[in-house]
């Protein structure tokens, strides 16, 4: 790595420590190539229900299809705060969707599943129009954003009353999700679950898993923000027991922020997270289980 990339891997990571600068310092770094941008689809009235499309400029053939949703407490957050990770996986030839949906306090659970539900279904039925394939189509998300990714890959009854196919999905991607959170520690979550009174049913881990897509599932070995054990293990566990396909990556060097930051190209030496993303999207359906701890 070059003293300029050197330097800017710091200052990404020093603006990591203030959430927010650190979110505008990747895309600062990040190239405005590799994609062609359509900004705010609207994929529902409200004005938090828009979505971007990132069409790479070198499509793959039959391109695949990613829907992400961004992480935040499910009380923040911006689908702008991310074009690094729609630029890193567009200029692998991957469609990225990046969609907003409503948040706390406007909304609690499970308002923002449907919004996910209405963005995977806006998804499914337009996405052909900028290049992409609807038969590989994927969710990805990363803290908060993983739980609704688990939970529109796993329960079945949010894409069902959008009116997406049972079998839509190829696969989903979670990235440091909250999979098992009962009882709510988090201040800033418990009001979106309705603590004490957080029904069970809200919990990825408790869904009838047999029948869910494959799943890839990456964590921070020292996450102190969401317990990859408890969580990412957890939930491989069950899927496994299940009979789904799971892939696990856990990783050393990252925590919570930095693991969706290796997304952007000044701090991808901290661990090959895109490149576990683009194998597993890439790969043929029924490719072996694989679980790595570095």
């Amino acid at each position: 790595m070059g003293l300029v990339a050197r330097l800017l891997a710091l200052a990404a990571l020093l603006g990591l420590l203030s959430a927010c600068s650190g979110l505008h310092t990747l895309d600062a770094v990040t190239a405005s190539g590799g994609y062609q941008l359509t900004q705010g689809v609207a994929y529902g009235a409200d004005p938090r229900q828009k979505l971007d499309v990132y069409r790479p400029t070198r499509p793959l053939p039959e391109t695949p299809v990613v829907v992400f949703f961004y992480g935040g407490t499910w009380n923040s957050g911006e689908r702008g705060d991310y074009r690094f990770v729609a630029q890193a996986l567009a200029a692998r030839g991957l469609l990225v969707v990046v969609a907003d949906y409503r948040l706390y306090p406007q909304v609690r659970y499970p308002s923002f599943l449907e919004d996910g539900a209405d963005a995977v279904a806006w998804t499914y039925r337009n996405i052909a129009r900028y290049g992409g394939d609807v038969r590989r189509l994927f969710v990805m998300g990363h803290s908060s954003g993983g739980y609704n990714a688990a939970m529109l890959a796993l329960d079945p009854q949010w894409l069902r009353k959008a009116g997406v196919p049972a079998n839509a999905l190829r696969g989903w991607i979670g990235l440091a999700g909250p999979y098992d959170f009962l009882p709510i520690e988090n201040p800033e979550a418990k009001p979106v679950f309705f603590f004490p009174d957080s029904p069970p049913q809200s919990q990825p881990i408790n869904q009838s898993l047999a029948g869910s897509p494959p799943a890839l599932l990456i964590a921070a070995t020292h996450d102190s923000t969401v317990d990859p054990v408890r969580n990412s293990e957890g939930l491989a566990r069950r899927l496994r027991a299940a009979g789904v396909p799971v892939q696990e990556r856990y990783y050393r060097r990252l925590n919570h922020r930095t693991l969706i930051a290796s997304f952007a190209w000044p701090l991808r030496w901290l661990a090959p997270v895109l490149e576990d993303v683009e194998r597993f999207v890439k790969a043929k359906p029924g490719s072996a289980e694989v679980r790595l701890r570095e």
